[in-house]
């Protein structure tokens, strides 16, 4: 019987994938270790090799169909010998708009809600339906109005502005909120003031586009569909600052001795293009070597301490960043860390990472000096338990000897997770890195 191909689980936490491409047709031979389609993750997309050998009969998800389920049959493959006859059973073929239609339905389906209980949700859609005959198809509000009308449970299609033009003004609204309270009893009145704060909340949490739209004042805007990688960029950056308590420290260091060295290097001619990220890897490895405490993770039962230093760096790409990851960098000179982080950042700006490339590691560095930035906090990447924000190496005055001098200084910030680095580990690993920033040679040693 035919083989079902399945949507892979490219790493321990994919739900769901993009299927960007097939590299085999329907038709086509398919043998074991064979590129048959490309699939399209949160940070990469990745080639899916066949593990079994045939001919590839049907293709059940076509290509640029997004949100397939992992596990999900995705095409069929015939073994050989095998009769076409087999695939009578088949499931029908995935077009790939298929995937749109959950999307749209839930849409759909929240309307109604809306017209049911017009009340907790004014704002978001009175623009189109409940808008007085005399304005036509749109009720007229400031922006205040309506986060007013919001949080208030008023429905802006049942109030009439004094505003100019008709326009519903805050006035208006509290004049309609008050009504409620004057009719009531007492134990009732004093629920529209508790109503402002149980409204807020899942109006914080939830920042659907109409609610935005209002909060903004009704500003021409155009639509950026949100990406998988956005989103996951947007899920984990949330949980770091709500769940990991950050505290920053800052050391500023000098970089003529490094720049001077840097350029000795690069001007042997040997294909050698060592960048100042590249002294920042390598001196992080090595200060996290020396100071071991300070290359950990938290977990709920232990701290994880990490026997070498794997460093992730920051690499903006197309819609969002990913961060591929020098191993063992502690081990490595700067030549190879040089060549390492060229490959990867070339690679991670063409979606091609494998997912050991990128996901892990044991700290984090991320360097915004080449956009002339001179000093910034960045968020922890969990499980990670600091992250080294990098500045501009700039001139600026410094007092050496009891006399004013110049000095190429770059500031860099940790940002620490309270819970497994404490202030004084993370003060002595800035002073480490700034020992080795300070002194090239003994990196080169």
């Amino acid at each position: 019987m035919p083989i079902d191909i399945l949507m892979p689980a490219l790493s321990p936490t994919m739900t769901e994938g993009n299927l960007a491409k097939w590299v085999k047709q329907e038709g086509d031979a398919v043998k074991a270790g064979d590129v048959i389609c490309e699939i399209e993750t949160d940070k990469a997309t990745m080639e899916v090799e066949a593990v079994d050998e045939g001919t590839l009969a049907k293709i059940i998800v076509a290509e640029g169909t997004q949100g397939v389920k992992v596990n999900e049959v995705i095409a069929l493959l015939l073994e050989e010998g095998e009769s076409a006859d087999a695939l009578g059973k088949a499931p029908a073929p995935k077009s790939a708009p298929a995937p749109e239609n959950p999307k749209t339905e839930p849409a759909k389906a929240e309307a109604p809600k809306a017209e049911a209980a017009p009340a907790p949700k004014p704002a978001a859609a009175p623009d189109a339906k409940g808008a007085p005959a005399d304005h036509g198809d749109r009720v007229f509000a400031t922006p205040l109005a309506r986060r007013m009308a919001e949080q208030a449970g008023v429905d802006l299609a049942g109030v009439k502005g004094s505003g100019p033009n008709g326009r519903i003004v805050k006035s208006d609204i509290e004049a309609a909120a008050g009504k409620p309270k004057q009719a009531a009893a007492p134990a009732v009145a004093e629920a529209p003031k508790a109503a402002p704060t149980v409204a807020a909340a899942p109006a914080a949490a939830a920042l659907t586009k109409d609610r935005v739209v209002a909060l903004a004042g009704n500003v021409p805007y155009t639509e950026i569909p949100n990406t998988s990688m956005r989103k996951v960029i947007a899920k984990r950056l949330t949980e770091a600052k709500q769940t990991v308590p950050h505290f920053y420290l800052t050391v500023d260091c000098e970089i003529d001795q490094l720049l001077k060295i840097r350029a000795e290097l690069n001007s042997r001619g040997e294909g050698l293009k060592i960048s100042v990220n590249d002294f920042v890897i390598r001196a992080s490895a090595l200060a996290l070597k020396k100071v071991p405490a300070a290359n950990a993770s938290w977990s709920d039962d232990v701290i994880l301490q990490w026997s070498q230093a794997d460093i992730a760096v920051a690499v903006a790409i197309d819609g969002g960043l990913i961060t591929p990851i020098i191993k063992q960098a502690e081990a490595k000179g700067l030549a190879t860390i040089s060549s390492e982080m060229r490959d990867l950042g070339a690679r991670a700006k063409a979606g091609k990472l494998k997912l050991e490339e990128f996901q892990g590691g044991t700290f984090s560095i991320s360097n915004l000096g080449m956009f002339g930035i001179k000093e910034f906090s960045a968020v922890i990447n969990p499980p990670h338990g600091a992250i080294l924000a990098v500045g501009a190496g700039e001139q600026r005055p410094v007092v050496k000897n009891g006399a004013l001098a110049i000095a190429t200084v770059m500031s860099c910030t940790l940002s620490v997770d309270h819970r497994v680095v404490d202030g004084a580990v993370g003060a002595a690993f800035l002073k480490a890195f700034k020992g080795l920033i300070e002194d090239p040679l003994s990196m080169l040693l």
